[in-house]
């Protein structure tokens, strides 16, 4: 789990980072310690999980929370602080956890651990594809959380009954969305080479004609040919000829 710290206290900032740091399978990724900063942060960091003051200068964490949660996948937030009239405020704004300062251990794991069930906003961008603005992603849950692959970072897709496997430049996620999706989601950037593949069209390296077997594709960052159907083969020659 990705997590950022938000609180305007650096001392706060360090002992909560090293409560986490004793915790296997969680990754405090940023710190912060203003609203906009936060803001700035946790969408620079895809964080899963924000560990969230109530009282900042400037925006305060209920404000911060608000924005948040516009992002295609919001993380879950955590209110951190050490007055305890904000509870009902965290529970109106959705909260997945509420600490009361100085924090304590137990409690905190036990936030985190709750943390790790998506909300329902995060539910609902789950094996999909998130656009908007910015880049685009496709997200999926696995059992660390929610996990999102920028598209300029994913190979090519490959389809297998029901799964479809994300190859990227990190390594590979399974979604079960279908290449037919994606390929309308996800536009010019990649092109359908095969019933069971679709290839990002910036990493391909090179084509290979392989006599009545067909064709394949070498790409970039990968070992292993992607095979292109003979149903394709024109489309595939002309893109990369051209």
């Amino acid at each position: 789990m990705r997590i950022v710290i938000v609180d305007d206290e650096p001392l706060a900032r360090e002992r909560l980072r090293r409560m986490i740091d004793a915790f296997p399978g969680y990754d405090v990724v940023g710190e912060a310690g203003d609203g906009s900063s936060a803001v700035h942060c946790v969408n620079e960091t895809a964080a899963d999980t924000v560990l969230l003051d109530v009282h900042m200068p400037g925006m305060d964490g209920l404000q911060i929370a608000r924005e948040l949660a516009e992002a295609d996948v919001p993380p879950a937030v955590i209110f951190v602080t050490a007055h305890s009239e904000h509870a009902l405020s965290a529970h109106n704004n959705h909260a997945a956890g509420y600490l009361l300062k100085p924090v304590r251990r137990d409690d905190l794991a036990a936030a985190l651990a709750r943390a790790r069930q998506p909300s329902r906003a995060q539910l609902a961008a789950l094996d999909g594809v998130v656009t908007g603005d910015g880049p685009t992603y496709v997200s999926a849950r696995t059992r660390d959380g929610i996990e999102r692959v920028a598209a300029s970072d994913i190979l090519y897709f490959w389809a297998d009954q029901k799964y479809t496997t994300v190859y990227h430049m990190q390594g590979e996620l399974l979604i079960e969305q279908s290449l037919l999706a994606l390929e309308q989601a996800l536009g010019a950037a990649f092109v359908r080479v095969h019933r069971k593949a679709l290839v990002a069209k910036r990493h391909i390296t090179g084509l290979r004609l392989d006599g009545e077997d067909g064709a394949t594709l070498t790409l970039r960052h990968v070992r292993d040919p992607v095979p292109v159907s003979r149903r394709r083969l024109a489309e595939v020659r002309a893109l990369i000829e051209g």
